[in-house]
């Protein structure tokens, strides 16, 4: 019991350990999924322009002008708080992140001459595109996925702090928190040992 128990006497430190799985899975789940179609899409709208890129950065900005947290709230009545929500509904957020970026990444290497070159010996466009543009846009889109994990966690322990998280009987960061903040005076660790594992977490992933 090194960092105490909550007012039922469960032990702080198993459920902050127990808290780090539902963060960490949210997050990469999320980022995953959010990386994996924003990417294509982002690909295929700087690939082939005209009507794709309009369509497709129209709704990247439609997506990015939501609040987050009211889309999140919005589900949480519908269908109740549940980690498989949050991950629906902060990938429909993330996707647009990094179709803007790749889009513009794929603009750039497209003039090159090497993708000229894979076209007049008759690459198709898939090819191109997966075989030549993919591998040169991967470095941002690491670099932008790092970034993300910590917003995720961030807007996970967030959303759960709101209630409209994973669920009040699962252990969270954010639930934990909010569970504690009536007590700060004379129960302080309640809610700042998990506020720290928040800080720790997303320091180290940036």
């Amino acid at each position: 019991l090194f960092l105490g128990t909550d007012l039922l006497g469960r032990d702080i430190l198993s459920r902050i350990i127990f808290g780090a799985r539902v963060s960490l899975v949210a997050a990469l789940v999320t980022v995953s999924l959010g990386a994996g179609v924003g990417s294509l899409l982002g690909l295929l709208s700087g690939y082939y322009g005209g009507w794709t890129d309009t369509i497709v950065m129209r709704l990247a900005d439609a997506m990015l002008s939501i609040p987050i947290i009211l889309l999140a709230l919005l589900f949480a009545v519908l269908f109740g708080p549940s980690l498989s929500n949050v991950v629906i509904v902060l990938a429909l957020a993330m996707w647009a992140r990094f179709a803007r970026l790749v889009r513009g990444e794929a603009l750039s290497w497209k003039e090159r001459d090497f993708v000229t070159l894979a076209r007049c010996i008759g690459a198709s466009d898939l090819r191109i595109i997966f075989r030549h543009l993919l591998p040169n846009v991967m470095n941002p889109m690491i670099v932008l996925a790092t970034l993300q994990l910590s917003w995720v966690i961030i807007l996970e322990a967030s959303l759960s702090f709101l209630g409209a998280g994973v669920p009040p009987h699962v252990p969270s960061w954010g639930i934990m928190v909010s569970e504690g903040r009536a007590y700060l005076t004379t129960a302080w660790w309640l809610s700042v040992f998990p506020g720290l594992a928040i800080a720790l977490l997303v320091f180290s992933f940036n």
